[in-house]
């Protein structure tokens, strides 16, 4: 960890759009970074499995714009020297820093011994972060895409291309780039006084916490108690602490920020359909409007994607459904939404009801 890293040089309080399955992709992160006041942003995580068993497909995972930094790249798994060699990509496709999910509940992911899992056995934890900032190293050393051993010539070869469009800065072998953990306060009961400070002996930049445990899931209430707990901790350290964890608003992010001591938040579900909860009441912009922003990011899904295999509209479907709140007739509207199949019929759809 060194202090002049992008996380000891962001804005205090820190306030990030946190990681979400299925969500945070590449024009989510864009319209959240656009149109909110976003100080860091994390890709959706992505399997190091399987980007070391040849799926190209998980590298849309990884698509980002300059509206996105700084960005950093989150992945998951179990292969240590799978961490080494996608940490690698990362640092080549320019990412400012590298997360480690060891927090994730799912139990496809759980089940397979990561995520959240990992709580469970510090050991391999210890190891994935030593293979993580070893891949760092080695990027710094000059090791390239192509001498990873486990990645096929088609992913070095698309991630090479999207290395050299990068700005010049972002190919430069001697950028600081810094690695985190977002994890949980336990897996079935909280362990914050044996997990956090196995983390903080690794050193990382960041931590980003959830204050459920893993057999929580989403269910009941994050535990901010726990968060402020932890926070006593990692402020021992020059480790910076994120509490995450039903933060409905900016107020109440600023609320509990002030409660536990924690350097920032990532904001999650709050800002489904809402860039604006990144900013103070009397700051929220009143153009341009949801309904516009929403269309804009149908256009911007539409464009990142369509010439992709199997492409679909579908999952862009549940954002228009987000965007489609508190309103009259909001029922109707998300109704037709998500009958949607391209951005013109998005358009078609918000002239018809005046939103336009």
């Amino acid at each position: 960890m060194e202090s002049h890293d992008f996380w000891h040089q962001l804005p205090r309080p820190i306030i990030g759009l946190s990681p979400m399955d299925d969500v945070t992709d590449h024009p989510y992160r864009h319209i959240m970074a656009t149109y909110g006041r976003v100080d860091v942003t994390y890709t959706e995580f992505t399997s190091v499995e399987g980007v070391c068993h040849g799926a190209e497909k998980l590298l849309l995972d990884f698509l980002f714009d300059e509206t996105q930094r700084p960005i950093v790249g989150q992945i998951y798994g179990t292969t240590p020297d799978y961490f080494r060699q996608t940490t690698i990509v990362l640092c080549a496709l320019g990412f400012d820093g590298v997360d480690i999910n060891m927090g994730c509940p799912a139990k496809n992911v759980a089940h397979s011994g990561a995520g959240a899992a990992l709580i469970k056995n510090p050991t391999l934890a210890v190891q994935i972060i030593a293979a993580v900032k070893q891949g760092i190293q080695e990027w710094h050393n000059g090791i390239e895409v192509r001498d990873c051993p486990d990645l096929t010539p088609e992913i070095v070869a698309k991630v090479m291309v999207r290395h050299q469009a990068l700005p010049a800065k972002y190919q430069a072998r001697d950028r600081i780039i810094p690695w985190s953990v977002k994890t949980r306060v336990g897996f079935n009961e909280p362990v914050i006084k044996e997990w956090i400070p196995t983390l903080l002996a690794t050193q990382p930049a960041a931590i980003a916490l959830h204050g459920r445990t893993l057999k929580q899931r989403y269910t009941g209430f994050a535990n901010w108690d726990l968060i402020a707990e932890a926070a006593e901790l990692v402020h021992q350290t020059q480790t910076l602490i994120l509490g995450n964890g039903d933060i409905a608003s900016y107020e109440d992010a600023q609320v509990k920020i002030a409660q536990t001591g924690v350097d920032g938040v990532l904001i999650g579900r709050a800002s489904w359909g809402n860039p604006y909860v990144f900013w103070p009441p009397d700051q929220k912009p009143t153009q341009p409007t949801l309904f516009q922003i929403a269309l804009e990011h149908a256009q911007l899904y539409e464009a990142t994607y369509q010439t992709a295999d199997r492409y679909m509209f579908l999952p862009m479907r549940k954002n228009l459904g987000w965007y489609a709140r508190g309103f009259p007739q909001a029922a109707e509207v998300r109704r037709e939404l998500f009958q949607t199949n391209t951005a013109a019929e998005v358009k078609t759809i918000l002239e018809k009801y005046g939103l336009l």
